[in-house]
């Protein structure tokens, strides 16, 4: 049988209220938009539409839960993690296996990430800090960093579906 990727419902972005709730709902919001794939199969996630990028959906959520997992727990909580994707592929292994078959682990895999980055900063200030590279980044500025990466992506994301099917965002 076939999967086909399951309905997302977006998390709405609060226009009113705090900082953190507001960085913590418009990241939430992007991720979910992300997520909203719903009715394609593992076929159509990895199929190319818009040549000559071999962009696709398939790898955007790859791509995605591998931001997810630097960002926040290699980076931010410094957990030392064995890479997601196979390291002889290349740096731009989350958008060249593409392997259908694997869609709904894919898929899963980003959703977690998810989960496991707001588990990692539940009980942390936006002014926390970490080092990489030799520069000091903020929890804030992570936070920017991957609305950003979502808006980004949701962009890219939006031109592959409407390829795929017609289906544009809202």
């Amino acid at each position: 049988m076939t999967w086909t990727a399951p309905e997302a419902q977006r998390t709405p972005g609060s226009l009113v209220g705090g900082e953190r709730g507001m960085l913590t709902g418009y990241l939430g919001r992007f991720r979910s938009t992300l997520l909203r794939c719903a009715g394609l199969t593992g076929e159509q996630l990895a199929e190319r539409t818009v040549p000559p990028s071999d962009l696709t959906l398939r790898g955007l959520l790859r791509h995605m839960a591998k931001v997810e997992r630097t960002w926040f727990r290699e980076r931010f909580a410094e957990q030392s993690l064995d890479p997601m994707y196979d390291p002889a592929q290349g740096k731009d292994a989350d958008f060249e296996d593409l392997d259908p078959a694997r869609a709904a682990d894919d898929y899963a895999r980003l959703v977690e990430e998810c989960r496991l980055a707001d588990a990692v900063i539940a009980d942390a200030s936006l002014d926390d800090t970490f080092t990489h590279d030799g520069e000091v980044f903020s929890l804030r500025l992570v936070h920017v960093h991957m609305i950003g990466e979502y808006a980004l992506h949701i962009g890219h994301a939006d031109l592959v579906r409407e390829r795929l099917d017609g289906v544009t965002g809202d």
